[in-house]
């Protein structure tokens, strides 16, 4: 091996399908990789995989798997033309160096920051879409929970300021519940569906939402239908939920219309991409009270800037993108990457395929 490029080991993973998760991974669409011949795998990456998870992920495959983690683009560039696979980045102009290569999978769940070139390849693409959707699931419900009980905006600054006054009365709305109200989700993906089932299952919401494909309707979700009801969903929902890809079409999709909808005590929660929704516009929404309050794990503009309003407002809680992050996630990321290591191996369909004409 040449350059600071090192060839290591990972982990074994159980399969994961839809069924398994309920859509916390995909399902394969029907693409199948030719079975590989006996000389070894080659994944090309510039990801620092640790030594027990290449151990794992060599371990799945039934053929010689070599995992080649190069220091730095330039090494990457080196090794791209032994790559039968590649993990984490791709970009349009070393895809002339990429001859044999047949798949990629990329180190993210949304794709929409990836070079549009690399769609054009002639290699099946396959990401983390719901990997990280457990996670984020029960961010959202701490988010909304803050929010509902009033723990942000009134006791956590009584905490810091050491003191103890209970806010409104046993009748006032200052605490409010959320069993029994509508959720409505936007996105009915790996997020959409974490967040809707944790909402019905563990707090008796009644979940709506959109999404492309209104078909195998999730029994938790008792209506389901295209991205067009939007409007009429927004007027409905208690909480409305941010949980689409990033698109052409969905871009900006949030914005003052849909917010002017929404019911005076309804809450909105933006979980997975920060340009559906236009944040002045939501804002003006927060201050003007057309809507209770926001639980944000995304913004527009990351970070926003020090300056913007959105830190001065009382009824937002906000995390740092950092909703899908911990010790199950990275578990789970592996388990995936490794099962499909084993499924392109033996030439069998692959989990999470990305649907190239949709970018995701």
């Amino acid at each position: 091996m040449t350059g600071a490029c090192i060839e290591r080991a990972l982990p074994a993973a159980a399969g994961a399908s839809r069924q398994e998760t309920d859509g916390q991974i995909k399902g394969a669409r029907g693409e199948v990789a030719e079975p590989m011949p006996t000389e070894p795998l080659r994944i090309v990456t510039t990801y620092g995989f640790e030594p027990e998870e290449i151990r794992r992920i060599r371990d799945a495959a039934a053929v010689p798997v070599e995992i080649l983690i190069c220091a730095g683009r330039a090494e990457f560039r080196e090794r791209l033309p032994e790559a039968d696979a590649v993990f984490g980045d791709l970009r349009g102009d070393e895809l002339p160096l990429a001859q044999r290569l047949r798949w990629f999978h990329a180190g993210a769940a949304g794709l929409d920051d990836l070079d549009p070139a690399v769609f054009e390849g002639d290699f099946t693409i396959t990401n983390f879409a719901g990997t990280f959707a457990p996670a984020i699931a029960e961010t959202a419900m701490g988010m909304l929970l803050a929010l509902t009980r009033g723990i942000s905006r009134y006791y956590v600054p009584q905490f810091l300021r050491r003191e103890w006054k209970p806010v409104g009365t046993v009748r006032s709305p200052d605490h409010t519940e959320i069993s029994g109200r509508i959720m409505g989700i936007a996105g009915m993906g790996g997020i959409g569906r974490a967040v809707g089932r944790a909402a019905h299952y563990g707090f008796g919401m009644r979940i709506i939402g959109t999404d492309e494909r209104t078909g195998g309707k999730p029994e938790f979700v008792s209506e389901l239908r295209d991205p067009s009801w939007l409007p009429e969903m927004a007027a409905q929902a208690d909480v409305l939920v941010a949980a689409a890809p990033l698109t052409r079409a969905t871009r900006w999709m949030f914005d003052e219309s849909i917010f002017r909808r929404m019911k005076e005590t309804a809450i909105f929660l933006a979980l997975s991409r920060g340009k559906l929704f236009d944040d002045m516009a939501l804002v003006k929404a927060l201050k003007e009270g057309w809507i209770a309050g926001a639980g944000l794990d995304v913004m527009p503009q990351e970070p926003p800037p020090s300056e913007h309003p959105i830190y001065d407002l009382p009824n937002v809680v906000m995390t740092m993108h950092t909703s899908g992050w911990g010790p199950g996630r990275q578990a789970r990321l592996i388990s995936l990457y490794a099962e499909n290591v084993r499924r392109f191996a033996a030439g069998e369909p692959l989990l999470n395929v990305v649907d190239k004409s949709k970018r995701y």
